[in-house]
């Protein structure tokens, strides 16, 4: 893996038993203990993500926030600073290029963090669309550190930095989707109540030298609420079960954002437009021609991603995600479908096998994920 990139927690990890692997480019913590305990410890208790794969860039100037209004699919404009918005931004025909987060810092300043599998896609695509003046880009991925704390005592591990990071302790009075931005070692530090788990849960954005320290302070001050560092495949099977969008499973420039459920995300009468909004606009006239379900199956093997799902004999989809849900004790699926069909009787073809499946409600963990927003307007 010497030729992929590497977080500033790279050698803590190898150190401490994780089993690595290549994703997005780096080489990132899969597991360490095994997924069902690090999924437990979640769901119970707080756990620890190294997340700086994630991509990280800084917009700022007068013209800033109508510039990335007229990019992304949600409403920025008329939110305070320390607001965070959960958007996606799209191609002119309305395909999903990403799903991301804006922090509104100051008037004039915003974050907007992406995904790392489309890190230089989205770079590339706003850097195409800059303004000749008004706004100034600054991709500080390379530098920044990200480390997601998630799980019921998740508030009381963050409150306990304010020995490393003196200004945290307003963490108590953060809504979801909203964020403060404080000095800590090395400079600015943002933490929001943000996360990707359908727990309560932060998000905390520090400069990449100082992570380090800042990982081990959570550990060792979280001994006693058994806190563990958690890898990407509990991360999964944690989003799975609250009904998050995946890049690459539920979301794709080969869809569009009404496709994949998150509609509520997609603004068609914003005053100032954005790029995709006439093609999402004709699409919802002529009515969404497919949608995001929910399954489980019912025997037989998981159904994974690509499982053909059935009508009969006809296919009328597939299956975006498929894993055993460790909370639920079920094997789940989401599947993209033709609308008209959403609700009839469905299988899927699991190895050349067909398998029942019965129709579950989105999202398949509603009671963990109160108060989010994008869980919260799943069941609607």
């Amino acid at each position: 893996m010497s030729d992929l990139k590497q977080t500033p927690l790279h050698q803590w990890h190898i150190d401490h038993g994780a089993r690595m692997v290549e994703f997005a480019g780096f080489a990132m913590p899969v597991q360490y203990e095994g997924v069902l305990a690090e999924h437990a410890t979640v769901r119970d208790a707080v756990g620890l993500f190294d997340i700086t794969h994630m991509g990280e860039v800084f917009v700022e100037g007068p013209g800033a926030g109508a510039w990335l209004s007229g990019l992304i699919t949600n409403s920025i404009i008329k939110g305070e600073p320390g607001k965070v918005t959960y958007t996606a931004m799209c191609n002119e025909q309305g395909g999903t290029l990403d799903d991301m987060l804006i922090y509104r810092l100051t008037e004039e300043r915003w974050l907007v963090v992406m995904n790392a599998s489309n890190h230089d896609k989205i770079v590339d695509w706003m850097q195409r669309h800059l303004p000749a003046e008004g706004v100034t880009m600054d991709d500080a991925s390379d530098r920044t550190g990200l480390i997601a704390v998630q799980g019921p005592d998740s508030q009381d591990l963050v409150g306990r930095l304010e020995a490393l990071a003196p200004h945290v302790a307003p963490i108590a009075e953060l809504g979801f989707y909203t964020h403060i931005a404080v000095d800590g070692p090395g400079g600015e530090w943002i933490v929001s109540r943000t996360g990707y788990t359908g727990e309560h849960g932060y998000e905390i954005y520090l400069p990449a030298g100082a992570m380090l320290a800042a990982w081990e302070e959570l550990l060792a001050r979280g001994e006693d609420l058994g806190v563990r560092p958690i890898g990407l495949a509990a991360r999964d099977t944690l989003r799975f079960e609250a009904c998050y969008c995946l890049y690459g499973h539920e979301l794709s420039e080969d869809w569009t954002p009404l496709e994949a459920g998150i509609g509520w995300a997609v603004k068609l009468k914003k005053k100032a437009g954005f790029i995709g909004r006439d093609a999402l606009a004709a699409q919802k006239e002529a009515g969404i021609p497919r949608t995001l379900i929910g399954l489980e199956v019912e025997g037989g093997p998981i159904a994974r991603e690509g499982c053909p799902v059935l009508a009969g004999d006809r296919e009328v989809g597939h299956v975006t995600s498929g894993t055993f849900a460790p909370t639920l004790q079920k094997k789940l699926a989401l599947a993209l479908v033709e609308k008209d069909f959403a609700e009839a009787d469905l299988m899927v073809e699991v190895r050349g096998k067909r398998l029942a499946t019965r129709h579950r409600a989105l999202p398949f963990l509603a009671a963990r994920v109160k108060g989010d927003p994008r869980a919260e307007r799943a069941l609607s």
